[in-house]
């Protein structure tokens, strides 16, 4: 036996390796905690039954649940993306976690990485979850499959910016304030319940600006009307990605 063949060898692991491990850890931390699930898998559940089920809303023409199911699932992504990573990463940051990821073979921009795939799975959960619900409700969706992940993707893109903005300048107290104050206020005014005819012209030009509103106005234009690719909304998405994202990198304070 030759000598050293149990020498160790020191040395991070390959980035790829390492992306995939705190990835998988990033999703089970998300799927344990608690406050989590409510927001992305009990209240988009239960707001899509009650509303499929009980005439409150007037949604237009047809089964409520067509008009109903492309808003929730706009509005589990903003959940997770934005509401939830904003308040997990802002008291990651808060207790020094982030600080001390920083300082480990793990580069930065993997750890983000990791984080975005950790929402990605996530949200591939929920999507399935909530179409099995919407299916059983009587849904009957329409057009483009390619579309609605596209417009999943951009919408994933847009909250995951504005939420680490925010988790990486506001305090961890003021981020779950304003994360839940945030995500309740799209909750009512971005077209996900209500639809944004019922709010009055001046209000509705600005309300169809929102990240929100654009996702839910373009999974509709795909999955209920059987439109081609909602260029409009995707643009609108793709702004507010580059812009949210932009000032995150540029602003994010680790510690």
């Amino acid at each position: 036996m030759s000598a050293g063949t149990y020498t160790p060898r020191p040395g991070a692991a390959p980035t790829g390796r390492m992306i995939a491990a705190q990835a998988a850890f990033e999703t089970r931390m998300l799927l344990r905690n608690g406050e989590q699930l409510l927001l992305t898998v009990v209240i988009p559940s239960l707001l899509l039954v009650l509303f499929s089920t009980v005439d409150i809303v007037e949604t237009g023409g047809g089964e409520a649940v067509d008009f109903l199911a492309p808003g929730v699932l706009a509005l589990a992504v903003m959940s997770t993306a934005f509401t939830g990573q904003a308040i997990a990463t802002g008291f990651e940051r808060r207790y020094g976690v982030l600080k001390r990821l920083g300082a480990s073979p793990l580069p930065r921009w993997a750890l983000m990485t990791a984080k975005t795939l950790a929402v990605l799975v996530t949200e591939v959960l929920q999507v399935a979850l909530l179409t099995v619900i919407a299916l059983a409700l009587g849904w009957s969706p329409h057009g483009s499959p390619l579309s609605v992940a596209l417009l999943l993707v951009l919408g994933t893109a847009a909250f995951s910016g504005l939420g680490l903005l925010m988790a990486g300048t506001l305090r961890a107290e003021a981020t779950l304030a304003a994360a839940n104050l945030v995500f309740l206020l799209l909750l009512v005014g971005g077209g996900v319940i209500v639809p944004l005819e019922k709010f009055p012209a001046g209000v509705r030009a600005v309300l169809e600006l929102l990240p929100i509103s654009a996702l839910s106005d373009g999974l509709r234009d795909v999955l209920r009307e059987g439109s081609a690719m909602p260029w409009g909304a995707a643009g609108i998405l793709a702004v507010w990605a580059v812009l949210g994202l932009g000032a995150a990198a540029r602003f994010f304070r680790w510690e």
